[in-house]
C-alpha cells in the first residue's frame, strides 16, 4: 500500500514515516516546508534505506493535489499538514483558520474525485472542553477551545466526519496529548524554526544555555507539587499509533476516534528532574505567573486505542529524555 503524507517533514510526520517504511509501507509526501526542513525525510530515506517521492506544494492546491492522485494509486492518506503553534494561533486567527481547515477541505475534495477511502487526521487534546473530569476519553465534552489553534483542529474533524459520511469515507482521528523525544539514533526530532513555547523544547534550549532560565508558569495548582500535570508521549510511539490506525482502518468503516497518550500524568517539575537526572544536566529555573487558560491537569484514558487498535505507549519518560537530548546534542546549532 502507498500512504500520502501531507505534511511529513515534521516532527511527528517524520518519525511516522520511518515507522511505515520500516513495516513494508510505500509513501509519497507533500510539504511546503513552512515549518519545517527537507533534510529531516533525507535523513528519514537514509536510516530506513528507502527512496521516497517528495513533492514541494502547499496541500490547499487543489489542481497540484489533483494531479498527484492522478500519478498514484493511494490507499491511506494521512493528514499532518496544518501550522501548529497555540500563540501564533491567537495573533494571527485568520491565518490558521485559511490554512488548517483549507488543506482539510481540498484533501477530502480531492480524495472524493480519486475514490481514495481512508484518512488519518493529526488531531489534537486541544479539542476537548475545559469542562471535563480527567482523565479524558474519547467520549468527553469537546468544543470550548482556547484558542483558534485548537478550534481549527475540532473544525477539521467535524469536516472529515462530514466527508466520512457523506462520500464513503473512513477515518481515523488522532488526538495527540504531549508528545516528546526523538528518534534514538539522533538522526531526526524536534526542530522549531521559531522561538519554542513547549515545555520540552524550552527545557532544552535552557539546559544548553540558549536560554538564561526556563520559566515554570506557575506553582500553586492543585496539584502534588503545584506545576501543571501533563500527558507525555514519546513521538515514536506516537508514529506506531499511525500505522496501527492504518491496520484498523483495513477492516473498519466509518469515522472513529482514538486518545494517544500515556495514560499518565507528569508535572512540569518532575519532567525538568527527570531531564536532569536522565542526562546530567542542571536546568535553572524560575516560578512566574501562571499563563491564563491553563488546566492544572489534562492526561488520557487510552484503553480504547488499547482495546481496539491493540496500541499502547511503550517508551518512558526517561527515555524521552535521553533522547530528546542526543538530538540536539548532535544537531548542535
Amino acid at each position: 500500500m502507498t500512504v500520502f503524507i501531507t505534511g511529513g517533514a515534521g516532527f511527528i510526520g517524520s518519525h511516522t514515516i520511518l515507522t511505515l517504511l520500516e513495516q513494508g509501507y510505500d509513501v509519497a509526501v507533500a510539504d511546503n516546508f513552512c515549518n519545517s526542513s527537507p533534510e529531516s525525510l533525507t535523513r528519514v530515506k537514509r536510516l530506513s534505506g528507502k527512496d521516497f517521492p517528495v513533492y514541494n506544494m502547499d496541500v490547499r492546491d487543489s489542481g497540484k493535489l489533483n494531479d498527484l492522485f492522478d500519478k498514484h494509486d493511494f490507499g491511506c492518506v494521512i493528514h499532518f499538514a496544518g501550522f501548529k503553534s497555540v500563540g501564533e494561533s491567537i495573533s494571527a486567527p485568520l491565518k490558521y483558520y485559511a490554512n488548517n481547515l483549507g488543506s482539510t477541505i481540498a484533501l477530502c475534495e480531492v480524495m472524493k474525485n480519486h475514490n481514495v477511502k481512508n484518512i488519518i487526521f493529526s488531531s489534537s487534546a486541544t479539542v476537548y472542553n475545559a469542562n471535563n473530569k480527567m482523565p479524558l476519553n474519547e467520549n468527553s465534552l469537546t468544543g470550548g477551545c482556547t484558542n483558534p489553534y485548537g478550534w481549527t483542529k475540532y473544525m477539521s474533524e467535524q469536516i472529515i466526519r462530514d466527508a466520512a459520511a457523506n462520500n464513503n469515507i473512513s477515518a481515523v482521528l488522532l488526538r495527540y496529548f504531549n508528545p516528546i523525544g526523538a528518534h534514538s539514533s539522533g538522526e531526526i526530532g524536534e526542530d522549531p524554526i521559531d522561538i519554542p513555547s513547549n515545555l520540552m523544547p524550552c527545557i532544552v534550549q535552557t539546559a544548553m544555555g540558549r536560554k538564561e532560565i526556563l520559566n515554570v508558569l506557575g506553582n500553586d495548582y492543585d496539584t502534588p507539587d503545584g506545576t501543571c500535570i501533563r500527558d507525555y508521549i514519546h513521538v515514536t510511539d506516537l508514529a506506531e499509533g499511525h500505522a496501527t490506525a492504518i491496520r484498523y482502518l483495513e477492516t473498519h468503516t466509518g469515522a472513529e476516534v482514538f486518545n494517544l497518550g500515556t495514560g499518565k500524568g507528569v508535572s512540569v517539575l518532575e519532567l525538568i528532574s527527570a531531564f536532569e537526572q536522565t542526562n546530567g544536566v542542571i536546568v535553572p529555573k524560575r516560578i512566574v505567573e501562571p499563563r491564563s487558560g491553563d488546566l492544572a491537569i489534562c492526561y488520557a484514558n487510552i484503553e480504547k486505542a488499547k482495546n481496539i487498535l491493540g496500541w499502547t505507549a511503550k517508551k518512558t519518560i526517561a527515555e524521552a529524555c535521553a533522547d530528546t537530548w542526543l538530538w540536539n546534542i548532535k544537531n548542535r546549532k
